[in-house]
């Protein structure tokens, strides 16, 4: 078992620098951040180096928070910027648009907190942005998890094997996840009615041999009453609110096939006071929880689950904890 990260320590000052119009530091980080999702938007259809030539402006705003330099040959542009592959690109690009669109609604709200029906709340826009990032998590548990669980690749490649996608969203993970595991039925829950309808649009403008494969219903994880059914079962805990996650977990546990795998998404501990607080605040104002990678690990082997593991995904991305239910 790989030991979880012990959380940083907090801060000494704050992550930025506000001077004495912090408003308007403020201010232009959002628009340097702007700058930055529409650069990359661009470089999803052309040369990074094009893109950042079209617009020289847009460029200038990337080199002064230093995201971009001049060499000698060109634009020197910092790592980050660039992607394995133009689907894991596409998936990061949605990741910061919904962000940028959940902070829009936030700083629009009238009220404190969480905003009435969580995510529910969100418009088509912010669950699409959000679903659809969440296929390079698909892509990575397909990838790169699986074939490091033992025995889950074996289950998986069997004909009828059937994997459980918790809040299923528009269904880009469950679509990930039946493309990249042919024999596999994935079947999507989520409490939302909405993002379902929004999902089956997506399954309709699927590979129709994928999207045969992939099944939506209306429903909690904690009420999940199947046993022993499942060869892989996929949880975002960080969407759930702290109690279901407690009321959810036995019952994923239960519904596992002896020897199967629990595979939980969680987020890092942050390293500096800004994003600890950040990450706090939207967590509560989508209705989630703030549980980090230490205390699912914790969590997990508490419920009796064992091979407990972590892989982390992207710098700063969500962190991966994988446990399986013991053989008989």
């Amino acid at each position: 078992m790989s030991a979880p990260s012990e959380p940083a320590e907090p801060s000494a000052g704050p992550a930025l620098e506000l001077g004495d119009n912090p408003a308007a530091v403020l201010e232009a980080a959002v628009w340097a951040m702007a700058a930055l999702v529409s650069t990359q938007r661009q470089a999803l259809s052309e040369p990074l180096a094009d893109a950042l030539l079209s617009d020289p402006r847009r460029t200038e705003v990337l080199e002064s928070v230093g995201l971009v330099r001049r060499g000698p040959d060109g634009y020197v542009f910092h790592p980050s910027l660039g992607q394995a592959d133009a689907a894991t690109a596409g998936s990061a690009v949605e990741a910061k648009l919904s962000s940028l669109r959940q902070a829009v609604s936030a700083a629009a709200s009238d009220t404190a907190g969480t905003p009435e029906g969580g995510w529910g709340a969100q418009s088509d826009e912010v669950l699409l942005n959000q679903g659809r990032a969440s296929a390079a998590t698909g892509r990575a548990l397909a990838g790169k998890v699986v074939p490091r669980l033992a025995g889950c690749a074996e289950r998986l490649a069997a004909e009828g094997s059937r994997v459980l996608d918790v809040g299923t969203g528009v269904g880009a993970l469950a679509l990930a996840l039946a493309e990249s595991l042919p024999a596999t039925r994935v079947e999507g829950i989520d409490v939302l009615e909405r993002a379902l309808d929004l999902a089956r649009a997506e399954l309709a403008a699927a590979d129709p041999a994928v999207a045969a494969r992939v099944s939506l219903r209306l429903g909690d994880a904690v009420d999940v009453s199947e046993e022993e059914a499942y060869q892989l079962i996929w949880l975002p805990a960080p969407f759930l609110p702290e109690e279901a996650l407690a009321a959810a977990l036995p019952r994923l546990a239960d519904a596992l096939a002896p020897g199967a795998w629990l595979v939980v998404g969680t987020n890092p501990a942050a390293e500096d006071a800004l994003r600890r607080s950040v990450g706090r605040w939207t967590a509560v104002r989508g209705g989630g929880n703030s549980f980090d990678t230490a205390r699912m690990c914790q969590e997990l082997e508490v419920l009796g689950l064992v091979g407990t593991d972590t892989f982390p995904t992207v710098p700063g991305g969500p962190v991966l904890v994988a446990a399986r239910r013991p053989e008989r």
